[in-house]
């Protein structure tokens, strides 16, 4: 049964975890099936070779990369961030530019997707290739998440992402890579309390060099 249109993109009562499943199901423009958040270069140098060194490595890049993503979502969904002022705060927290087109190129799809998902929501605060953690941090807010709830999303959608990559590049079990998700659960929900508190600024080089490499390698699977 097709939706009215006064029924479209609006927030019911008791919505929320329904909504957070939504927007981290893998199959969005953002999700594992075009971005690997890394990981297929990292397999390509062999830093990641099987399920213990995948484990490192979404736990290293959760509590780096992930936790300033989640925080500036998490501002953005709060009101303490407005989005031009989030895409500064992003840009100054990503040094490395194939890692700043990435997440910019996740961005606009995330931003296409909302749009078509809530064209009655005015989007014109955004530019056309807003940061993923931004426009991220506008469908929370817009969805009636909070900032912790927004920063979970953002966190798990990316770490996902990673893994489902992982399995395919490396031909794992896939029950072995969701046992990591469920293993990681614990840590995820820190993060994002964490986030929520506050803008965070940790870095970690190596995932820079790792976007850096993958933009100028030939024939890559993977966006990033």
């Amino acid at each position: 049964m097709a939706l009215s249109q006064s029924d479209r993109g609006v927030p019911r009562a008791g919505g929320s975890l329904a909504m957070m499943l939504t927007l981290a199901d893998s199959r969005l423009p953002v999700g594992g099936h075009v971005h690997s958040g890394g990981l297929e270069q990292a397999i390509t140098d062999r830093l990641v070779t099987g399920v213990d060194s995948l484990r490192e490595f979404l736990i290293r890049r959760a509590a780096t990369a992930g936790l300033v993503g989640a925080s500036i979502a998490a501002a953005v969904a709060d009101g303490r961030l407005t989005p031009a002022d989030a895409e500064i705060e992003t840009d100054a927290r990503t040094p490395s530019p194939a890692a700043r087109t990435a997440s910019q190129t996740q961005g606009r799809g995330m931003l296409r997707l909302a749009k078509g998902t809530w064209p009655q929501h005015d989007w014109s605060a955004h530019r056309a290739r807003p940061h993923l953690p931004v426009i991220t941090g506008s469908v929370g807010a817009v969805t009636g998440l909070g900032g912790f709830e927004t920063a979970l999303v953002y966190l798990y959608s990316g770490q996902t992402g990673a893994a489902t990559a992982g399995q395919r590049l490396l031909a794992l079990d896939p029950g072995d890579v969701a046992g990591l998700g469920v293993e990681l659960v614990g840590l995820y929900e820190s993060l994002a309390a964490r986030a929520a508190d506050g803008l965070a600024d940790v870095s970690d080089p190596d995932f820079d060099i790792l976007a850096q490499r993958h933009e100028i390698r030939d024939m890559p699977l993977f966006a990033s």
